[in-house]
């Protein structure tokens, strides 16, 4: 680290001491954005490191924004970086206590750059409102960030490959670290491969608590489930694993959403 940049350090540190009861204390990934300090006209940004300095207030949102620029001009997959029009990063609060996570973009999500915005997205929107939440009150992202191309002619959308959520993954995890929510949602079987590796079928996963890195983690069906299945069963499961996820922020649960059907 540049010497300008290494006293700005110090001094944020000096600083979190000297106006907090608590040692100044700082996770792996706030460690390596300190590696990646801004550096202008050969000085630090102090007001930079003093937001990523934990014990001083660090902001998530300003963390997540390289992480998004390096998301916005990736090349990792060729493929899917001539095909798509955009990337599409995430959306909602980055200090949420539950996450959401899906597969890739569609064509909706692809065309406006937001994950979850399509007929899929809407249910996932009103399914929110069912646990009194508004989309801006959680983060919604996707394992891959780039619509996953398809062959010309051909309509609908194509899950991702192993190897394209591996090169993508990485990107989530950050996003996953930076924000910590309390409670993560998988949304299908697909979101959970690209978040845990691991494959099974959604009657074996759903329904139970697992975890991601300490994070209790619910896995149930993506929107697009329900949309195709519209048997009351089916959407009955979703709505129960909802409820676990409010239960488990400690939410509380009222008598007309404990009998609620999506």
């Amino acid at each position: 680290m540049p010497e300008p940049a290494l006293d700005f350090v110090i001094a944020a540190l000096e600083k979190v001491r000297e106006t907090s009861s608590r040692a100044p204390r700082a996770s792996r990934v706030v460690l390596a954005r300190l590696q990646g300090v801004t550096i202008e006209m050969g000085r630090a940004r102090p007001e930079l490191v003093l937001s990523q300095v934990e014990g001083g207030a660090p902001n998530k949102a300003e963390l997540l924004e390289p992480i998004r620029e390096r998301v916005s001009t990736c090349l990792k997959c060729a493929h899917l970086a001539c095909s798509r029009t955009q990337t599409v990063f995430g959306v909602g609060n980055p200090d949420a206590n539950l996450m959401f996570i899906g597969e890739a973009p569609g064509v909706d999500e692809d065309r406006q750059g937001e994950p979850f915005v399509g007929r899929a997205g809407q249910l996932l929107t009103r399914i929110l409102k069912a646990m009194n939440f508004a989309r801006e009150d959680v983060y919604i992202a996707n394992v891959l960030k780039c619509r996953p191309d398809t062959p010309s002619g051909t309509f609908g959308n194509r899950a991702p490959t192993p190897k394209e959520m591996q090169t993508c993954r990485p990107y989530l995890v950050e996003q996953i670290e930076i924000i910590q929510p309390k409670v993560l949602v998988a949304l299908g079987a697909v979101a959970v491969e690209g978040l845990l590796g691991m494959r099974g079928t959604m009657r074996e996963l759903r329904g139970r608590w697992h975890a991601y890195n300490g994070i209790p983690l619910m896995i149930t069906y993506h929107p697009a489930y329900l949309l195709r299945n519209q048997a009351p069963s089916e959407k009955r499961k979703v709505w129960e694993d909802m409820l676990q996820v409010l239960e488990r922020l400690d939410q509380p649960i009222s008598e007309r959403q404990l009998n609620y059907f999506l």
